[in-house]
């Protein structure tokens, strides 16, 4: 039964016409399908209403064909031809009861139109504002173009009615949307009446909303997102600002939803933003206004949420990646089950996906944006094949993952696991500065696996070919996962590099076990994703004096797609590491580093006492090659498979190796599919000539 504790988040909460049967909110957010997969982005937002979301909102949902921001594939509102992938979307945001809501986007300066190259409109002629800086400008809106920027909007209201949405959230945040462009001194430097004074930089979001209210205002209820602060110094909307706007205009939307500055600052990762990081922010605001607010904050506990509208800061809980973890999580809250949440480790493996144009991953929940591909359900399992038990050889992300989703659908498990502590990877990464939330992907999974009686972990148990034959199971899963390579080779270097023997030389698997350099530090990260970074950091906290070297133009330049880069360098900095970009490291001497440009080859030198080398991995595989090897010796033994999942196979993040563990449980047992495509698609269907 549920907490009498939690009892104010399932209260019912009136939004314009429409309520909501709780505070449960999940925000607007990406995932990577958008208009190329509509199906797939569907069934995902349906699971989120299963799980019982009060609000379910979909992504950014481009309202014109004036302002898109190809290369990123988000939602399409341009024509009617739109409306029934989005009906379909609503449907199953409503079928248990949640309310659905569309946010509408014009980009504006952020929007190049690169695909269909219509000239940029903005609300002052500049740049255009891009992730890859595109060389284009937008005109400014003439009053005509604001005319017609009204009207699309109030069509684009219509169609989403049509499409049987019952709110609206109109997009002003993040720097994202032409109503912050509006707003913001920084990009609104308009001498009429649409500029200056906060009243007139007001003026077209009163507009707008007035017009769609009195078009779909009667059934659907109208929201506002809208940055706490800009944080972007003296021209930017700033918090005291957006006080004001408030005040000045406490019930322009049926509802306020708060975002905080860039996205960045908004979605930052575990790593540089705890949870509820955006409190300060708005505590007050509701004195402003008598219309509900959401805010976000990358709520995962339900006492924290509980004290969010309590204190009076807010009236709905505003999820997006939490919601991604664990899209039942009201669900399990209402239930008594806070101890069942996945909760969100702050990754953003998640918003990858939509920076890379793929489709989105979640570390915790293997199932995000796969419940209408594979079919996959994140809280049900299919039915236990013909085979009646397993062995897991590893117990990191990947093997605690295959332990857990295999003992739901009712085999007998078997985990060995070499050391004294299940997790793996994940078990020495949490220990690192930052990380200690990516252990929750630990903490779950040994939760979960220890309330199952079939279920049997042994430790101290590093098995080889002979012993796994003698054991008698029928299957055979090896997820002993993969350990950092020594020799440089990685990206620069396809062959091991020059090494002298007599320079004291670390891996990140070194230092995560305890052996630490001392004294001038030079790191070489040809890696390019967090662990360069986070061993910088842990060395200077150490005493080090530390240089990270890079071949590329950027620090840890793959956590770009994270939203964590430009902090990454900023905190690196600001603890006095030396940081040197575009540079490899072509040999490493006795005493220095020779380190020569990507582009000239012009060498450098780097006196050291110590390199650190982040470059690829070695897989953990000889136990399964040893197994392949005497493959003709399964039979007798009773096996009917092998496997090798996760780092043991191909090394990469952590959700992949949650992933190929999840995968590996839902396909054991099942038919031969042969070459067919493992999951669906959806194709788009050729125009008549």
């Amino acid at each position: 039964m549920r907490d009498p504790r939690y009892d104010i988040l399932f209260e019912p909460m009136q939004i314009g016409p429409v309520t909501a049967k709780n505070r449960f909110y999940q925000v607007p957010h990406c995932n990577g399908g958008g208009y190329r997969d509509p199906s797939a982005a569907a069934a995902m937002r349906g699971i989120k209403s299963q799980g019982g979301w009060g609000v379910v909102f979909t992504e950014q949902c481009e309202m014109h064909h004036t302002s898109e921001i190809t290369p990123f594939i988000e939602l399409r509102l341009w024509e009617d031809k739109d409306i029934p992938q989005l009906r379909k979307m609503s449907e199953k945001m409503k079928e248990y009861g949640a309310l659905a809501g569309i946010q509408l986007a014009y980009s504006g300066i952020n929007g190049p139109n690169l695909y269909t190259k219509e000239v940029p409109l903005a609300v002052s002629a500049m740049p255009i504002r891009t992730f890859t800086n595109d060389p284009v400008q937008a005109r400014a809106l003439d009053k005509s173009d604001i005319r017609d920027l009204r009207r699309w909007f109030v069509n684009a209201a219509k169609r989403s009615k049509a499409a049987g949405f019952d709110l609206i959230c109109l997009y002003g945040a993040h720097g994202f949307g032409i109503f912050q462009h509006f707003l913001s001194r920084a990009t609104n430097q308009r001498s009429d009446e649409y500029g200056g004074s906060l009243e007139n930089r007001a003026r077209f979001v009163n507009e707008v909303i007035t017009e769609i209210k009195e078009a779909v205002g009667d059934t659907m209820g109208i929201t506002l997102r809208v940055s706490l602060d800009e944080t972007i110094g003296d021209l930017g909307f700033s918090n005291a600002e957006v006080r004001d706007f408030i005040e000045m205009n406490r019930d322009l939307p049926d509802l306020w939803d708060l975002a905080q500055g860039t996205w960045e600052d908004c979605s930052g990762p575990s790593r540089f933003k705890e949870e509820a990081a955006q409190e300060q922010l708005v505590r007050g605001i509701h004195e402003l206004t008598d219309k509900p607010i959401v805010g976000v904050g990358r709520f995962t506990s339900p006492d924290v949420m509980a004290k969010m509208i309590r204190s009076g800061t807010l009236d709905f809980i505003g999820c997006a990646r939490p919601s991604i973890a664990d899209p039942f999580l009201p669900k399990k809250i209402e239930e008594g089950r806070i101890e069942d949440i996945r909760e969100c480790i702050g990754c953003n493996i998640c918003i990858t996906g939509d920076m890379t144009m793929s489709i989105s991953r979640c570390t915790q929940n293997p199932t995000f944006m796969e419940e209408w591909r594979k079919g996959w359900h994140p809280e049900q399992m299919n039915a236990k094949g013909a085979s009646e038990n397993v062995l897991i050889v590893g117990s990191g992300p990947a093997g605690l993952e295959a332990a857990r989703a295999l003992s739901e659908r009712g085999y007998e498990v078997a985990l060995a696991e070499a050391s004294t502590v299940l997790g793996g990877r994940v078990t020495r990464e949490r220990q690192l500065p930052g990380l200690s939330a990516w252990g929750r992907v630990v903490d779950y999974r040994e939760y979960q696996i220890s309330q199952k009686p079939n279920v049997e972990t042994y430790f101290d148990s590093e098995l080889d070919a002979g012993s796994i034959l003698e054991f008698g199971f029928e299957n055979v899963c090896i997820a002993t996962g993969a350990q950092w390579r020594r020799d440089g080779v990685s990206r620069q270097h396809v062959v091991p590099m020059p090494l002298d023997a007599k320079m004291p030389l670390y891996t990140p698997d070194d230092i995560m076990g305890g052996t630490k350099p001392a004294g001038k530090v030079v790191i070489y990260d040809d890696d390019h994703y967090y662990m360069g970074g986070v061993l910088a950091e842990l060395l200077v906290q150490e005493g080090c004096d530390v240089t990270i070297v890079t071949p590329s133009a950027y620090l840890s330049d793959w956590t770009v797609n994270t939203l964590e880069q430009h902090a990454i360098h900023k905190k690196l900095a600001g603890l006095g590491v030396e940081i040197i970009l575009n540079h490899g490291v072509a040999e490493i001497a006795q005493d220095h580093v020779k380190a020569n440009c990507v582009y000239t080859d012009t060498i450098r030198n780097y006196a050291c006492e110590a390199v650190v080398m982040v470059a690829s991995k070695h897989e953990n595989n000889g136990v399964y090659l040893d197994l392949k090897s005497r493959e003709d010796e399964w039979a007798d033994a009773g096996i009917k498979s092998v496997k090798l999942i996760g780092d043991a196979n191909a090394p990469g993040p952590i959700a992949w190796a949650t992933y190929a563990g999840h995968r590996y449980a839902r396909e054991l047992d099942g038919d031969d599919i042969g070459d067919a495509l493992p999951f669906r698609r959806e194709i788009t269907e050729l125009a008549r000539d």
